[in-house]
């Protein structure tokens, strides 16, 4: 009898769910990603011959290959997610915030969110006033997120700061179990955007542990990606590598049913082909495809009108060859995400296979193709 789809699916094994809950669960806003950081060093530490961490705190496993003119390989997701900074607190004790990436404000009203304090989070509720009490002006258009405010059951601005400990400058993140679904492949949390990335960054080095590689491997996470590919400009001026590869998730588009559309759940992973920060080289690219498709790991491509660190990656130093593998994700820039478990593996297997491959020799022919 012919297996249905769902039977032929790889389930991820109980340590990479493990793995990813404690990732998407840990708070991580631009400028505050220390917690994530913390726990991908205690993972990579077992795993690679040295730890780097550059001045704003992107971290790499590095494993040096015995190869004399062996290439410099790096590969790195990015630790923070969208969240929220406190900016102030009114009299009567409600949460001003800025926000860290970029959020739509139709998501935000009446969503749970915590600040994190140095006692520990406090839970709080971004406003939203019942219908009952709105004009039909008011109704019908979206609140600018300049005028919410968060509730965090205080008193007054004495009660916020001396007592919740709560002060300008905190890290806010939305509230959302790492939940997989009834279908078992897909898996709804906070943050998958990006810590699909950190967390494939050390099953790579896990993957390769007892490897002899023919690249000296660089494989880690970057800081503040979200409000500027920031970490990804210092982490390459330090690393110098020869080709990048981003591991990041990008929207899924594929909620109506619209199988025309980029990025579809269960399909593959993703290879970006453009987007607004970078155009993916062309060599790497034929590369990607060719071991895509000799290895029979699926893939889709992908346009997108964001961007990635690669946008920042590939203009460093002398112009490195760069490209993006990664996966879609139902509703990133919100509360929860939903991401599908086979694209995932696909991923791996390709980010594997090619740092098992990208010796001197390919590297150079790489680069001759662009």
């Amino acid at each position: 009898m012919k297996k249905t789809k769902l039977e032929e699916a790889i389930f991820l094994k109980q340590d990479t769910l493990n793995m990813f809950k404690t990732l998407t669960e840990l708070p991580g806003a631009p400028g505050n990603e220390y917690l994530v950081r913390d726990y991908m060093r205690q993972e990579m530490e077992p795993l690679v011959d040295d730890i780097i961490q550059d001045g704003l705190g992107s971290i790499f496993g590095v494993r040096k290959s015995e190869k004399a003119d062996a290439p410099t390989i790096m590969v790195a997701g990015h630790m923070d997610e969208v969240g929220f900074m406190v900016t102030g607190i009114t009299d009567n004790g409600m949460i001003r915030f800025q926000t860290l990436g970029g959020w739509w404000s139709q998501v935000l009203l009446a969503q749970r969110v915590q600040i994190i304090t140095d006692e520990g989070p406090v839970i709080g509720v971004i406003g939203s006033i019942p219908p009952h009490l709105l004009s039909d002006e008011v109704r019908n258009k979206p609140m600018d997120i300049k005028n919410m405010l968060i509730d965090v059951g205080a008193d007054d601005k004495a009660d916020v700061m001396d007592n919740m400990g709560i002060r300008p400058g905190q890290q806010i993140l939305p509230i959302c179990p790492f939940t997989p679904m009834k279908n078992p492949k897909k898996i709804m949390a906070k943050a998958w955007d990006n810590r699909y990335g950190c967390g494939l960054a050390l099953e790579l080095l896990k993957e390769v542990k007892d490897d002899k590689l023919p690249n000296h491997l660089y494989s880690g996470a970057n800081v503040m990606e979200e409000v500027g590919l920031r970490g990804a400009q210092t982490a390459a001026n330090m690393i110098k590598p020869d080709i990048f590869f981003a591991l990041d998730a990008s929207p899924a588009n594929d909620a109506s049913g619209d199988k025309n559309q980029f990025g579809q759940l269960g399909e593959g992973f993703l290879l970006r082909i453009y987007d607004r920060t970078m155009v993916t080289h062309r060599g790497l690219r034929e590369y990607i495809l060719d071991t895509a498709e000799t290895n029979d790991i699926p893939y889709q491509y992908f346009i997108s009108p964001g961007g990635t660190d690669a946008g920042q990656v590939h203009v460093s130093n002398e112009g490195v060859p760069s490209a993006v593998i990664g996966l879609c994700s139902r509703y990133i820039h919100t509360h929860a995400s939903i991401i599908h478990t086979d694209d995932y593996a696909a991923a791996k297997e390709m980010i594997v296979k090619l740092v098992r491959s990208l010796d001197r020799t390919t590297v150079e022919t790489i680069k001759q193709n662009a």
